[in-house]
């Protein structure tokens, strides 16, 4: 047997072509014998980086067992462009190219195939990214090439017949890579006469094998065989074939649709040998290559880019003369106080690490500039001169950045946040993460917070014993993050930053659905399957879909299933699980490299999330590996709540002028304190949840630690401890500590240890732990790794022991410790999060409206989120008022009277340019007197015919003196007034620049007449509401359910986007009786493909949101005469199995009234209870006139409650009352005031 390896392999990483995971083919390659394998995915190098490093990771454990390394290839099969890759015309077959397998034999091939593949996707992507002739004879250098499969330039001209052509082929790689150009002979028969598949491809191969072979002995060129494989194994082929349909989006039935001869399997050497027994040397050949490939890393140290340092503070050059290497080495081998020195072995092995004095010399430079900054920041801050405390910090952390390597770091981080803050009017957050415990970075303005004021560590953040890189995310108004990109990617160079990759694959769930689809099972059996799957498995069990299945009887049952649809979905699930599916740009994650990022990794190319007409580049590897390649990592993340906040500052200053300097309001401020205590957090950042409200009310907050703890203590887990805290808080007597000197770290959280930091302090205190050595413990016990904790114990309680402290009580703390560290939250996380979230608690307590305006304006498109707000605005006391030209701004504003008005561009098919237009001509030359004042001074090209009609339809021509209906009203010749009126402003402004281009011009000249107003009818309310909310997204001036509100919050068990799609109705089954209430917006009658028959899909909104309700067969004909548009109805319905014994349910209608019927009829007593006590000729008087003025059916009745416990029930004998929205809104608005009904 001719020994053999693979060297034509796609894996997951050809998107929806492989099926093959990495770690399955190495797996089984190394137990087949296979002394290496390629990886050649289509046009990407995406899965190079893991493949190296688990090739890595087994040749280690080759190692220690004395085996020889598995050799991994770095390839890939590259698109080679028909003409060349700047030809970009469809019609000339420039969206194909020929397939060209390319493999790096060496660390110089490796950078050569990076900079082909990268050069395919910036410069020659035209459908598929596309090299040519003219790259690959520059980046030949360290590259083996084969000829590919049939759709190599070679096979396709052969299979053309165009022989001239397929010779000029193999003599130009023949001239440009000589004996590292190999033809590739491959052999996919389809023996088994039962197996759909392809079985065109065989005779053409062999065809074309013919004629290779030819021109091997013809050119004395070698050839191999390959498999070009897909998929790991024969088994695999079908789940293989599902995924081309995804692939292709075409049904497993489909005639036309694309199909593999399914041998295309990672096949053993053995199964290799059966085919190609005639032409061994195609399989010895592929040795010959193995052995030409050389083993390299492709790991690097980092690549740190270079930050350029003012001329006016010195140059490197002028630092190069300044110190001696003997210098260096002292002062980057000894502690921050010059003492310490390391030993020589140690000394050299620092030296090395930094990459030798050369690279030591620019590090020395840049942290001497960064020396400056942080000082110059610190006398700012702190004063001057500089405290001692803080000196020894700075003087520590500026020691362990040089040291470690990262001035440069530091100083490009400052250099861009600073810029987004001064250059650029881009919100910064406070800081994120650990970051914030290193007083440099808040001297140099990366972060807001005081750390030494707050105990926050930079250990915490940068471990001075262990090297590690650091990792400083960045908050940024979200609408500005993509201009601090851009501004550095001016800065560093274009090709020198990148956004970086993620690869989305297929989870539990979605594997399921996609299998499914292809499959053509029915949706609702998807869906099951899919519900069926917990959130969580028990015991700690990882979650795939083996473990799901494991644990849940459904998905056993569905795997023997009668039906193979469902069978075959759970088997091909299994095996497409974790198969990448799509690509991504990370959230947050932004390369800047020293050199272009091609020099170091492949490049591709994505749609740039802030700016969607640009394409980006983006590394092909992802976020989990890119830093191992030497890369520089840095986060920039867009927070909307910063946009939020400089938002409402906007519209305070544009309605009050107060001018909020947000960074520096006091920390103290009682308004702010009172809002929490209130727990009235609504669109505050962070403490918004009814949960954290309730415990808010409970705490009392009084300081910001309290805020801190809550914000570090409200998360699975922790949150046990809340109410402990919260008792502490409210009775000082139960705060005690374990021992009296821990009073100092604990007691801003009441004697409770709530965050990791406590941990890392206290084991300094007690027990002398080093920085370092506290890091490690704050990381072991919080990652529950259970030996390293282990072996730190003895030495705590020895040396604490050794301080004075008693073993038993230091045995508890420890016990305490290992208890809650896995709990416990990184403080400095918390205490910038907090920051921000009393930045939205201040601004909510002193401008309310203000806040929840801006809050609109930028929460706009989610009407859920809008919904929500304004319920709080209702109470606050703040009207919501519908958009109008005169008042009204281009997002959201308060008036003058402290309501809030819609924002013009806030009304659908307006636009901003027509908003901007109003507004600008109404700030120029005042209010708009009437409709006609309008139409004369607007600029009509801006402001269109369908702009008009939306805007009178939302209102926001209400103030202009016509009711909406009669801009529709038609006069005596059929034309809407609407025409008429914009007709007259085109005349009027056509005769007004006549005039003004005159001799004699002057505005008093103009005499056009404005057109009468027609008569209209007047538009029933729903109407109008009705077009509210089609151009506002909600209903505004009022709701059409408002008449109802005491049936949908009393009678009602259940919301209507509970019903909806995607309803768990096995969920709603649990109920006796399901009762639901809205008004209908849509109704669509359609007919069974199968029976024939109507059916009907209603659409029903209520107070929070809508949902679909869909009628078949006799329901549909029972119902459909109370389904229409604008009835408002209440339903009963229960959810019962589908089937007898069925675990599919159906929701079965049992009865439909009209709310109204349902208001007169089944609401027969109101009773309104109240404290006598707070009685008085106000509330008597108000109350009295709201019933007086509601008349209706409802018996009325009074229960008050007296303080000593007792009640009296008074009956309202005058009348009946109607209960509407204004009488529960006064009952819901007075304190001590509730309502029961029947």
């Amino acid at each position: 047997m001719e020994d053999f390896v693979h060297l034509h392999v796609h894996t997951y990483y050809s998107v929806l072509d492989g099926q093959s995971k990495i770690p399955n083919l190495v797996d089984k390659a190394i137990k087949n014998g296979m002394k290496g394998m390629a990886i050649t995915d289509h046009g990407v190098m995406f899965g190079i980086k893991e493949f190296s490093d688990y090739c890595a990771n087994i040749n280690k454990k080759r190692k220690k067992n004395g085996e020889e390394p598995f050799k991994p290839i770095f390839g890939c099969e590259m698109y080679v462009a028909r003409r060349r890759k700047v030809n970009k015309v469809k019609d000339m077959h420039d969206n194909s190219g020929y397939h060209l397998i390319v493999l790096a034999k060496n660390y110089q091939g490796y950078k050569n195939l990076i900079k082909l593949v990268s050069r395919s996707w910036v410069d020659g992507f035209y459908y598929r990214p596309r090299t040519d002739r003219v790259d690959l004879e520059k980046y030949h250098e360290g590259l083996i090439v084969c000829s590919a499969c049939l759709a190599g330039e070679i096979p396709r001209n052969i299979l053309k017949g165009d022989m001239n052509a397929a010779r000029e082929t193999v003599e130009w790689y023949k001239k440009v890579f000589g004996d590292d150009f190999y033809l590739e002979l491959q052999r996919h028969e389809v023996k088994d006469p039962t197996l759909v598949a392809n079985r065109d491809a065989f005779p053409l191969q062999q065809k074309v094998n013919r004629v290779l072979l030819q021109f091997a002995k013809e050119y004395n060129i070698k050839y191999v065989c390959t498999n070009d494989c897909h998929f790991e194994d024969k088994e695999t082929a079908e789940a293989h074939d599902h995924l081309l349909c995804l692939a292709t989006q075409e049904s497993l039935d489909s005639p036309t649709r694309m199909r593999y001869s399914k041998q295309e399997w990672f096949k053993t050497r053995e199964e290799m040998n059966d085919v190609f027994a005639d032409v061994p040397e195609a399989l010895s050949n592929t040795l010959e290559i193995l052995n030409k490939v050389e083993m390299y890393s492709i790991d690097n140290g980092p690549i740190m880019p270079v930050f350029p340092i003012p001329e006016s503070f010195g140059t490197e050059e002028e630092w190069r003369k300044k110190f001696t290497e003997q210098q260096l080495y002292e002062e980057f081998t000894t502690d921050e106080n010059d003492e310490n020195p390391l030993s020589p072995e140690d000394g050299q092995a620092v030296i090395k690490r930094l990459g030798g004095y050369k690279e030591i010399y620019r590090i020395k430079f840049e942290a001497d500039y960064l020396s400056k900054l942080a000082h110059d920041g610190a006398k700012k801050l702190y004063g001057d001169p500089i405290p001692e405390d803080v000196q020894k910090a700075i003087t520590f952390e500026l020691h362990v950045m040089k040291t470690m390597g990262f001035p440069g770091y530091f100083l490009i981080v400052q250099d861009f946040i600073n810029a987004a803050r001064n250059e650029l009017g881009v919100m910064v957050g406070p800081g994120r993460g650990s970051a914030a415990g290193s007083v440099v970075a808040y001297c140099l303005g990366i972060t807001r917070i005081d750390p030494l004021k707050y105990d926050l560590l930079f250990e915490r953040f940068l471990n001075p014993d262990r090297v590690n890189l650091p990792d400083i995310d960045t908050d940024f108004d979200d609408d500005g993050r993509g201009r601090v990109l851009q501004w550095v990617t001016d800065k560093y160079g274009e090709e020198n930053c990148a956004h970086i990759i993620t690869y989305g694959t297929m989870a539990t769930k979605n594997s399921i659905k996609d299998v499914a689809r292809v499959e053509g099972l029915p949706i609702e059996l998807a869906n099951r399957l899919c519900k069926a799957i917990p959130e969580r498995l028990p015991d700690g069990l990882k979650m795939n879909l083996n473990n799901a299945i494991a644990c849940t009887p459904l998905l056993q049952e569905a795997e023997v299933s009668e039906d193979a649809r469902e069978r075959n979905t759970i088997k091909y699930a299994k095996m497409l699980e974790g198969t990448v599916r799509t690509t991504g740009i990370h959230a947050c994650g932004f390369i800047i490299c020293r050199d272009p990022i091609s020099d170091w990794v492949p490049v591709s190319t994505a749609t740039d999330p802030d700016f969607p007409e640009k394409k980006v580049p983006v590394t092909q590897y992802d976020g989990h590996v890119i830093e191992s390649t030497g890369l520089i990592k840095m986060d920039f993340l867009g927070l909307k709540t910063l946009s939020e906040i400089k938002e409402a500052c906007k519209v305070i200053k544009q309605t009050t002028g107060d001018i909020i300097d947000i960074d520096n309001i006091p920390i103290d401020d009682e308004l702010t304190y009172q809002l929490y205590q209130r727990g009235q957090t609504v669109g505050t950042f962070q403490f918004e949840s009814a949960g954290m409200q309730k415990y808010l009310r409970e705490l009392h907050p009084t300081v910001f630690e309290d805020l801190i703890a809550m914000n570090a203590l409200y998360r699975p887990g922790p949150m046990d401890y809340i109410p402990d805290f919260i008792k502490r808080k409210n009775d000082p007597s139960l705060v005690k500590y374990d021992i009296p000197c821990m009073e100092k770290y604990l007691k801003d959280t009441y004697g409770i240890t709530v965050y990791q930091e406590q941990v890392m302090l206290l084991s300094r205190q007690l027990a002398n732990f080093t920085r370092g050595e506290s890091d490690a413990l704050r990381k072991a016990m919080g990652k529950k790794k259970k030996a390293i904790v282990d072996q730190m114990k003895p030495k705590f309680l020895e040396q604490g022991k050794a301080n004075g402290h008693d073993p038993e009580v230091l045995e508890k703390i420890w016990g305490d410790w290992e208890k809650f560290a896995s709990y416990a939250f990184n403080k400095s996380h918390a205490t910038c999060y907090s920051w921000v979230a009393y930045q939205t608690a201040y601004l909510k307590a002193h401008y309310p409206a203000q806040f929840m305006a801006a809050l609109m304006t930028r929460r706009f498109s989610q009407i859920t989120e809008i919904t929500k707000l304004m319920e709080e605005c209702k109470a606050l006391k703040i009207l919501t008022l519908c958009p109008d030209v005169n008042e009204s701004q281009i997002g959201f504003s308060v008036n003058k009277k402290g309501g809030i008005r819609f924002g013009l561009s806030a009304i659908k098919g307006m636009g901003t340019g027509a908003a901007m237009a109003i507004v600008s001509e109404r700030d120029k030359n005042g209010p708009y007197k009437n409709i006609f004042d309008f139409v004369e001074r607007i600029d009509l090209s801006n402001v269109n015919r369908k702009a008009f009609e939306n805007l009178a339809k939302s209102g926001s021509f209400d103030g202009l003196g016509l009711q909406r209906e009669e801009y529709f009203g038609v006069n005596a010749k059929g034309v809407c007034f609407l025409d008429s009126l914009i007709k007259y402003g085109q005349l009027f402004q056509q005769e007004k620049a006549q005039m003004q281009h005159s001799l004699f011009g002057g505005d008093d000249a103009i005499e056009i007449a404005q057109p009468p107003i027609p008569k209209a009818d007047r538009w029933p309310s729903v109407e109008k509401l009705n077009n509210e909310r089609e151009l506002i997204g909600i209903y505004l001036s009022a709701h059409p359910l408002d008449d109802y509100s005491v049936i949908m919050n009393n009678m009602c068990n259940t919301h209507i986007e509970e019903i909806g799609r995607g309803a768990d109705l096995e969920k709603l089954s649990e109920r006796d009786e399901i009762t639901f209430g809205g008004i209908i917006t849509s109704v669509n009658e359609r007919f069974s493909q199968k029976t024939g028959k109507p059916f009907g899909i209603v659409t029903i909104q209520d107070f929070k949101n809508s949902g679909e309700l869909t009628l078949f067969g006799d329901d549909w004909m029972r119902w459909n005469g109370l389904m229409k548009e604008n009835y408002t109805i209440f339903i009963t319905a229960k959810c019962q199995p589908r089937y007898r014994n069925s675990n599919l349910f159906e929701l079965k209608i049992q009865n439909v009234e009209q709310l109204y019927d349902v208001k007169k009829h089944r609401l027969e007593k109101f009773t309104i209870m109240m404290d006598t006590s707070t009685v008085d000729d106000r509330t008597v008087s108000e109350l009295v006139s709201l019933v007086e003025r509601n008349e209706g059916d409802t018996q009325l009745y009074f229960e008050l409650h007296t303080a000593d416990q007792a009640s009296v029930t008074l009956h309202y004998r005058n009348k009946g009352v109607d209960v509407d929205r204004s009488l529960l809104d006064f009952i819901a608005n007075e304190e001590n005031m509730e309502y029961k009904i029947n």
